[in-house]
C-alpha cells in the first residue's frame, strides 16, 4: 500500500513572520544549541549587506519544516567561498526535504561561480544522519574542533588562589569588561587586541578582519554577551599605541538554554607563559559561580594543544568533536577553459 506524502513547497524567508518557525526548526534539530527568534532578528540586522546571503524555507501543510542557508564566509572571506547549512525538523527527516533544500541552495551558489562550500557537523549521535548527508554529496572533513564542558559547581575554584596571586604579583590586573566601561578607549582597544590575538589561533584558514562597527555589534553589543563575566588583563605601566594597557582577555556569553560559552581567550605574545590566560578563565568561572554558577562550554581547534591542555587542567571535559566539512566545486566553465 503506497502512502502519499504532503507536498513540500520551497519559498523565501519572510521577516519577521517566519522567525519563530525557523527558530523552532533549528532548535528541534539541534537542541544542544537552541536559538530564538530574537537572535535570528539580530543576525539579520547585523548582516553585512555587501556579503552574499540566501535562505530558503521548506513548507509542508502550511508549516515550516526545513531551512537551507548559504552565505559568504565573513570570517574567512573569499568571493568564491561560502558556508551552508541545511536543517530539517526531526519529525519529517528522511522524506527528501533536505535534498530539495540542498539542491536549491547549491544551484544558487553554482550560478555565482562558487568553488568551495563549507558546513559543520559533529560526532554526536544525533548528527550521524547529517554527516552521512554531507559525505554522500562529496563533502570531506577539512578541520576538527573539540568541544569541552565544565560546571562551576563541580570545580574547586579555591585551588587557583596561588595562580591568581602569582599573576597579580607579575604586574597584571584582571578587570571585567563591564568594569572598564569608564575607559573611553575600551571598545577600540579590545577590537585591536582581539584581532592581534586571533592571528595566533591555529584555525586552519586565513582570517578576515571585520570592520570596527560590525565587531562591536557582534561582540560587545550582543545581549547574550556577559560583559560582567568577561575579563581583561591589564598592565598599567604599558601604553601600546593600539591596545593601551590591555594585554589579554577572555569573553563569556550566555545561551538561552541556560549554559555559557567562551568566545575568545588570548594573551599577547609578550605576556604568555605567566598563567595570565588561565587566570582570565578562572576569574570568569569565579564570577559565574558567585552569580549562581552554571555550565561553560568552550571550543578549541585540534592543533591548539596549549589551550586544550589548559582547559583540561581547569577541569573541562571533552564532550564532542566538531568537523568542518568542505566541498570543492569545479571552476565555472569559462574560467576552466581560459
Amino acid at each position: 500500500m503506497s502512502v502519499s506524502l504532503p507536498t513540500v513547497v520551497l519559498r523565501g524567508l519572510r521577516v519577521p513572520d517566519d522567525l519563530e518557525a525557523v527558530a523552532a526548526v533549528r532548535s528541534a534539530a539541534n537542541p544542544d544549541w537552541p536559538v530564538t527568534a530574537d537572535q535570528l532578528a539580530r543576525e539579520i540586522a547585523n548582516r553585512d549587506p555587501a556579503l552574499y546571503y540566501t535562505e530558503v524555507l521548506a513548507e509542508q501543510d502550511g508549516q515550516v519544516v526545513g531551512v537551507g542557508v548559504a552565505s559568504h564566509d565573513d570570517f574567512s572571506f573569499e568571493p568564491w567561498r561560502y558556508w551552508g547549512t541545511v536543517t530539517v525538523h526531526p519529525d519529517v527527516q528522511g522524506q527528501g526535504i533536505g535534498s530539495a533544500l540542498y539542491g536549491e541552495v547549491l544551484g544558487r551558489l553554482q550560478a555565482r561561480g562558487a568553488r568551495e562550500l563549507r558546513a559543520m557537523s559533529s560526532d554526536r549521535p544525533q548528527d550521524a544522519r547529517g554527516r552521512t548527508f554531507l559525505e554522500r554529496r562529496g563533502f570531506q572533513v577539512g578541520w576538527e574542533r573539540y568541544e569541552s564542558r565544565l560546571n562551576t559547581a563541580d570545580t574547586n575554584l579555591d585551588r587557583f588562589d596561588e595562580l591568581l596571586a602569582r599573576v597579580q604579583a607579575s604586574g597584571v590586573r584582571l578587570v571585567s569588561i563591564a568594569d572598564l566601561a569608564a575607559d573611553p578607549q575600551r571598545d577600540r582597544r579590545l577590537y585591536e587586541l582581539d584581532w592581534r590575538l586571533f592571528q595566533d589561533v591555529p584555525m586552519g584558514t586565513v582570517l578576515t578582519r571585520r570592520p570596527f562597527e560590525t565587531w562591536i555589534k557582534d561582540e560587545l553589543d550582543d545581549p547574550d554577551m556577559r560583559l560582567d563575566l568577561s575579563f581583561v588583563a591589564l598592565r598599567d605601566d604599558l601604553d601600546d599605541p593600539l591596545t593601551g594597557p590591555y594585554v589579554g582577555y577572555s569573553s563569556l556569553g550566555h545561551n538561552p538554554a541556560g549554559f555559557y560559552y567562551i568566545g575568545m581567550t588570548g594573551v599577547r605574545r609578550e605576556d604568555r607563559g605567566l598563567g595570565v590566560a588561565k587566570a582570565l578563565k578562572v576569574s570568569a568561572m569565579r564570577a559565574l559561580q558567585a552569580a549562581g554558577g552554571g555550565e561553560i562550554r568552550t571550543f578549541n581547534d585540534a592543533p591548539n594543544r596549549a589551550m586544550l591542555g589548559m582547559n583540561e587542567a581547569l577541569g573541562f571535559v571533552r564532550a564532542a568533536t566538531r568537523y568542518r566539512y568542505e566541498l570543492h566545486l569545479p571552476a565555472p566553465q569559462a574560467e576552466a577553459s581560459a
